[in-house]
């Protein structure tokens, strides 16, 4: 499993969740999903809509996310995950996390120490439910001359 970011893409996904700082930031992540691989292609920043522990919690309203789909399929892409922060925290999935994840989506989170984002990883709701499953995340740092970025 692979999910590759345009740097674009990468340096807007890191610019808004340090913003966001020291609460947890969120978004979605359009692309395409192929066999075992996804391509980020553009990113919908959020506004984090939780109620309380806005520094450990994030939450997607359900119009933000049909709102992001909209976006998506207007482009003839598709929603294929999220992305947050973890605020001096590692990027590492939470219990929190693995109750709320769905299946099938990327989650990619982001480390943002002292308001410096720092290392990110990328996790999938494993079929049982039971436990994400890393995937590898690979950021294009040099955007071709196709590319949107």
């Amino acid at each position: 499993m692979r999910i590759t970011l345009p740097g674009r893409e990468n340096e807007r996904i890191r610019a808004h969740l340090c913003r966001a700082y020291p609460d947890e930031g969120c978004g979605v992540l359009i692309g395409r999903d192929g066999d075992g691989a996804r391509e980020v292609v553009d990113i919908v920043a959020l506004v984090n809509r939780s109620q309380d522990s806005l520094h450990n919690r994030y939450l997607v309203a359900p119009e933000q996310f049909l709102a992001a789909d909209r976006v998506a399929r207007a482009a003839g892409l598709e929603v294929i995950g999220f992305f947050h922060s973890h605020p001096d925290h590692p990027a590492r999935p939470s219990a929190f996390d693995l109750q709320h994840a769905w299946p099938y989506y990327s989650y990619l989170i982001v480390s943002v120490a002292r308001g410096e984002a720092g290392e990110a990883r990328s996790w999938r709701l494993a079929e049982d439910r039971s436990r994400f499953e890393e995937e590898t995340v690979d950021v294009r740092v040099t955007d071709g001359p196709g590319d949107r970025g």
